[in-house]
C-alpha cells in the first residue's frame, strides 16, 4: 500500500481494484481517451496507460490519519450491491480486511468524506448486516456536501425508476442519515484544523476536493476532478460522467493552473499505480511528475 506523509499527516491508498479501463467511446469515463490519442501522450506510459494505448485506472479509498483523527476519504464501490455496470455488480472483495491488516478497525474511524455521491465513492459506507444496510463505520462521523446530497437527491427523484441513483442513496447514503451520522457541509468546510474542502464543481454541482495541510506540506485530494492523468496534458478531455463538462472544463483548467510548479502533492482518486505526484508546466499544458 502506498503511503505518503505531509506534515504530521499519513495518507494511505487502500485500493478495491486497479486494472485497465474503458474509454474512447461516448459517454465513457473519457470519450475522447481512445487508444490512438493515449499514445500520442508518451508520459502516461508505464505507470498510466499500457503501450498500446489502454488507461489504467483504479478505485481506491484513502486513510487519513492526522495527530487527533482518522478519516477515510471515498469508501469506493463495496460488496453486495446490485449495480447497473458489471463491474460494480454484487462484489465480494477483501477491502475490510485489508482496512483491518492496517490496524484500521471498523470502529476506529472517527469520520468519513465523499468527494461526492456516485456509485464508486460511497459503497463501503454501509455493509449488510442481518439483511439490513448498516454504517460500516458505526463511531464515525459521515461528511457530505449540503450541495451535493440536495442533487445527488433531486437527481434520484427525477430518474424515478429508470435511474440507478435511488438505488445507490437507499443502500449506501440514507442508512447513515437514519443512524443520525451523516453531518452535511458546505463545499470549503474546514473538517479538521489540518483538513479543508475544496469546491471544485462540474463532475458534479456540488463535487469538492480535499486540501490536507501540515507543517508547511500540502496534498490535495482529487476527487473526480480529474478521472486520469491524461487529463493534465488534456485539460479540455471531460468525462462522460460529469454533470456538466463545460463546467467540469473550466474548474480543471483553474486547479492545474493554481497548483503548477508548486510542493503541492497531487493524489488522483483514480490515478493508477504511484498514484500521487507534482503538477508540472509541459508546453502549454502539464504532466505529472511521479
Amino acid at each position: 500500500m502506498l503511503t505518503w506523509k505531509i506534515g504530521d499527516v499519513t495518507i494511505t491508498k487502500l485500493v478495491e481494484f486497479e486494472g485497465v479501463l474503458p474509454t474512447g467511446t461516448p459517454g465513457s469515463m473519457l470519450p475522447d481517451g481512445n487508444p490512438a490519442a493515449i499514445q500520442e501522450i508518451t508520459w502516461l506510459v508505464p505507470h498510466f496507460a499500457t503501450p498500446d494505448g489502454q488507461v489504467k485506472g483504479s478505485v481506491h479509498a484513502l486513510l487519513v490519519q492526522t495527530p487527533s483523527q482518522r478519516l477515510i476519504v471515498d469508501t469506493c464501490i463495496g460488496n453486495d450491491k446490485p449495480r447497473a455496470a458489471p463491474m460494480f455488480n454484487m462484489l465480494q472483495t477483501g477491502f475490510l480486511r485489508d482496512l483491518e491488516a492496517v490496524g484500521w478497525r471498523r470502529d476506529s474511524v472517527d469520520a468519513v468524506l465523499c468527494t461526492h455521491l456516485h456509485v464508486d465513492h460511497v459503497g463501503w459506507n454501509t455493509v449488510l448486516e442481518g439483511g439490513r444496510w448498516v454504517p460500516t463505520f458505526p463511531r464515525a462521523r459521515y461528511y457530505m456536501g449540503r450541495r451535493e446530497f440536495e442533487h445527488a437527491t433531486a437527481e434520484a427523484a427525477a430518474e424515478g425508476d429508470r435511474g440507478h441513483g435511488g438505488a445507490i442513496l437507499a443502500d449506501s447514503v440514507q442508512p447513515i442519515v437514519d443512524a443520525g451520522l451523516a453531518t452535511l457541509v458546505d463545499m470549503d468546510a474546514q473538517i479538521a484544523p489540518e483538513i479543508r474542502l475544496m469546491p471544485t464543481p462540474g463532475h458534479t454541482p456540488g463535487h469538492v476536493s480535499v486540501v490536507i495541510e501540515s507543517q508547511g506540506a500540502r496534498a490535495v485530494i482529487t476527487g473526480d476532478l480529474m478521472h486520469h492523468p491524461c487529463q493534465l496534458a488534456r485539460p479540455h478531455w471531460s468525462s462522460g460522467f460529469d454533470t456538466d463538462q463545460d463546467a467540469s472544463r473550466r474548474t480543471r483548467q483553474a486547479f492545474l493552473a493554481q497548483f503548477a510548479d508548486t510542493p503541492t502533492l497531487v493524489i488522483g482518486t483514480h490515478f493508477a499505480g504511484p498514484t500521487a505526484g507534482r503538477i508540472v508546466r509541459d508546453g502549454e499544458a502539464y504532466r505529472l511528475a511521479v
